[in-house]
């Protein structure tokens, strides 16, 4: 396979390394912890009834899958721009560009609904002007610097996770607590359930933010394989812990049915005093989750402009914060206009079809490495393939037939560049 391509002398700068492993972890952390819980559980439920947690543990089994051929390509392939990268190299020019197209604008999808959801929990009757403000704010912490933004994630991360203690705790406490709800299966429709399981992915999708900061993570070829499990395993311990406590309390109709579902959870278990604080940790961990997720739809950005596949300016480095500043600035901007717009959970299903079409190239790819190069065991790849392709179809079918146009608008613009460049 060929080299990976320097970018050009006009570049002005490469990104500085500066991310060790806790960071690394931390702003996968952040990436994940917060959009599912806050975001995802309720339309899940209504999906899967009393199969949530089939669905839970399904998703956890393809992003497993996905997480060890994304570590594996990371490592070979310490590079910004994730499986844009990977599809290059391993699969061709096309695989890659409609890897990085579907990263991009799934991504961009995923930034405003964690701007809308910060926007429904602050201040809910100006939810898309508090959802602007949130984009433009994070966008200057990360123009500001990659260092910068890992400082605050670690502080989002802690916020989180102590607010997630507290209502697993109050939930499992509780006299309202109904064992019955855990007898799941029973009346659970295969497709509800795969359903769900794709919606919970949206949520387990935060570890491509490790790799597409592959040129600013100190020696990657051992941080990546390491900072992605990881995040991943304490990540699934904490959804299974609050998807657990919140069944208990809520069940399967009520958690499906409930706008805010870990405060109605917390107040359902009598501890009235917990629900503002919830609130006020749903709207930390979207702002986490929208951190991370802009940092990360930017480095894409700046590969494929490398390549010339989005407009060469893009490609430039800050002189002084080291940080692709112009991607990031245009990465604010339409994320910001489309949180101005967009609607909350028709962005959910839309980012997961985009992130799921991401990972099947990441999973094709990694089925092409060698024994030498650190292939998993084939059965990865092939799992995680089938999975993806398999939860991208069985979304609602709004988010599949818009997905699915998406990429073949991306598709038609690379045949066309392509045909007037006159190449093959």
């Amino acid at each position: 396979m060929s080299s990976i391509p320097s970018p050009a002398p006009d570049v002005p700068d490469e990104l500085r390394l500066r991310l060790g492993l806790s960071d690394a972890v931390l702003i996968g952390l952040g990436s994940m912890i917060g959009a599912g819980v806050f975001a995802a559980l309720a339309p899940a439920a209504d999906a899967a009834g009393s199969g949530l947690l089939l669905g839970l543990a399904l998703a956890a089994v393809v992003a497993y899958c996905n997480a060890t051929s994304s570590a594996r390509l990371a490592a070979l392939y310490p590079a910004s721009g994730g499986t844009y990268v990977y599809g290059r190299e391993r699969l061709g020019a096309f695989w890659g560009y409609l890897a990085g197209w579907a990263f991009v604008v799934g991504k961009t999808a995923s930034c405003a609904a964690m701007a809308l959801t910060v926007g429904s929990y602050v201040w809910p009757g100006q939810a898309h002007a508090v959802a602007v403000a949130a984009v433009v704010a994070l966008t200057a912490v990360n123009y500001a610097g990659v260092q910068k933004s890992a400082l605050l994630t670690r502080i989002i991360v802690a916020v989180v996770l102590a607010v997630l203690a507290a209502v697993v705790v109050a939930s499992l406490t509780s006299e309202a607590v109904n064992v019955a709800w855990l007898e799941i299966g029973s009346d659970a429709a295969i497709g509800g359930v795969l359903q769900a399981a794709g919606l919970l992915f949206f949520a387990f999708a935060g570890y491509a933010r490790i790799a597409t900061l592959g040129e600013e993570v100190r020696d990657p070829a051992r941080t990546i394989p390491r900072a992605i499990p990881i995040a991943l395993g304490i990540t699934l311990v904490v959804y299974a812990a609050v998807a657990v406590s919140v069944l208990l309390v809520l069940g399967p109709d009520a958690l499906a049915a409930a706008g805010a579902p870990l405060a109605e959870a917390a107040r359902q278990a009598g501890a009235e005093w917990l629900v503002p604080v919830v609130r006020a940790g749903a709207a930390v961990a979207a702002l986490g989750s929208l951190l991370a997720l802009i940092l990360g739809v930017s480095r894409t950005t700046l590969a494929m402009a490398r390549d010339r596949h989005l407009p060469y300016a893009l490609a430039a480095v800050h002189p002084r914060f080291k940080v692709p500043h112009r991607a990031e600035l245009l990465v604010g901007m339409v994320v910001a206009t489309v949180a101005a717009t967009a609607d909350l959970r028709g962005a959910i299903g839309f980012s997961s079809f985009g992130v799921l079409a991401y990972y099947a190239v990441a999973n094709a790819s990694a089925f092409t490495l060698s024994p030498a190069e650190g292939r998993p065991a084939r059965i990865v790849p092939v799992v995680g393939l089938a999975g993806c392709l398999v939860l991208a179809f069985a979304l609602p079918s709004a988010s599949v037939i818009t997905g699915a146009a998406v990429l073949a608008v991306g598709a038609v613009v690379f045949g066309l560049r392509r045909a007037l460049a006159g190449r093959p």
